[in-house]
């Protein structure tokens, strides 16, 4: 069986990726129809530079969730013969499997492709939840710091500075070393920072409802419900059911991440907190006897959203980033994952002869971040119009 040409490889990709393409159709035509209705987002599809980066992100996010019927062979599957082979080779012996190797394969005759979209799931199944983990730390230590002051706002930030004075991947860098996963100190690390939704949720509930007891006693016993029934199986992979849990390797990158980004959170909240909180409508508040926790959580933060978004979306692909390095220094998920930052690093050795197998994941790579920047500069200009 002859190798495919390049178009014949492009044409391939692109059925593959159908269900992507009618995802994306079916969210931009729902999107655009409804856009006057949607608030911030339906605004996004009045920019270009906010739809292109729209357009990026929710294909990569939509690869992530029809991984399984896009990749073409096993991304752990290795296939004799097909050991660094070429774009569009053809399998020896296909034996009903797919007949090609569509973007070539990798030193150990894995096919690139698979990895490639496996990979894309490997990245959004940690930087957004891990980067909202940081907001939730954040938010629950910036607004009190900002609107309080005094000595919580003094001994906040001087535990915030002190973790910003380290260079951010060399702190990365440390905290997912053996060394360190050896003392306990990840897990007991997560035991802290994973509290932190459930507390932010609890207290949001008893503020806003703290003059509606039922209603309230209702929304937090099921927050402390379900939020410790996540959070057992998070922090310890404690989850009596089995539904969550995080392997050892796992859970070091996700604290990481929540633990290197949680200071930068919390100084935008506080910055921000201190702004708004000198605001008429704050003022307004403290006249009827609101409570501070009110007044953070319902006057504030609202008013505060627009930065906040826009720093979740460039912070996403800060952690893509981060990600991608630790898996390029082999301090990944797991040595076999097909995450991109290990795939550059298992193929830049070859980067020469076969620039294939490192130029592939370096591009998603890139373009995801591309697009999260893109998004939050549309989303930037849109709240200044606010």
């Amino acid at each position: 069986m002859e190798e495919l040409g390049w178009l014949q490889i492009a044409g391939r990709m692109a059925w593959q990726f159908l269900p992507v393409w009618a995802a994306l159709a079916a969210t931009f035509a729902l999107s655009i129809r409804f856009k006057r209705r949607l608030g911030l987002y339906g605004k996004l599809f009045d920019s270009g530079i906010a739809m292109a980066g729209f357009a990026i992100v929710m294909f990569w996010l939509f690869t992530a969730l029809f991984a399984d019927l896009i990749i073409t062979h096993d991304p752990l599957g290795q296939i004799s013969r097909m050991r660094n082979a070429t774009p569009g080779a053809a399998l020896p012996d296909p034996a009903g499997r797919y007949a090609f190797y569509l973007l070539g394969g990798d030193s150990l005759a894995r096919d690139v492709f698979s990895r490639m979209v496996m990979g894309g799931r490997e990245v959004l199944k940690i930087a957004p939840a891990a980067t909202a983990f940081a907001f939730m730390v954040g938010i629950t230590l910036g607004l009190p710091a900002g609107y309080i002051g005094g000595r919580l706002d003094s001994a906040l930030t001087f535990v915030a500075n002190l973790v910003l004075a380290f260079p951010v991947i060399l702190l990365f860098y440390l905290l997912v070393t053996p060394d360190i996963i050896e003392t306990g100190l990840p897990t007991a690390m997560a035991a802290i920072l994973f509290l932190f939704p459930v507390i932010f949720l609890c207290v949001l509930w008893n503020s806003r409802y703290f003059t509606q007891p039922a209603r309230r006693n209702l929304y937090v016993a099921l927050t402390l419900v379900l939020g410790l029934w996540i959070y057992s199986g998070l922090a310890f992979n404690a989850d009596p059911l089995g539904l969550w849990g995080m392997s050892p390797n796992l859970l070091n990158v996700f604290v990481a991440v929540v633990f290197v980004n949680a200071p930068t959170v919390f100084r935008i909240v506080r910055g921000l907190t201190l702004d708004i909180k000198s605001r008429d409508y704050v003022a307004a508040g403290q006249t009827r006897g609101e409570g501070p926790w009110y007044l953070m959580l319902w006057e504030i933060l609202p008013n505060a959203r627009g930065p906040l978004i826009v720093d979740f979306c460039l912070r996403i692909g800060y952690t893509t980033i981060l990600l991608g390095t630790l898996g390029f220094f082999g301090l990944g998920v797991s040595p076999e994952s097909p995450d991109w930052g290990s795939t550059i690093n298992a193929g830049r050795q070859l980067l020469t002869v076969y620039p294939h197998t490192a130029l592939v994941p370096a591009i998603a790579l890139m373009s995801l971040v591309l697009g999260l920047n893109l998004l939050a500069d549309g989303l930037r200009e849109e709240s200044l119009r606010d």
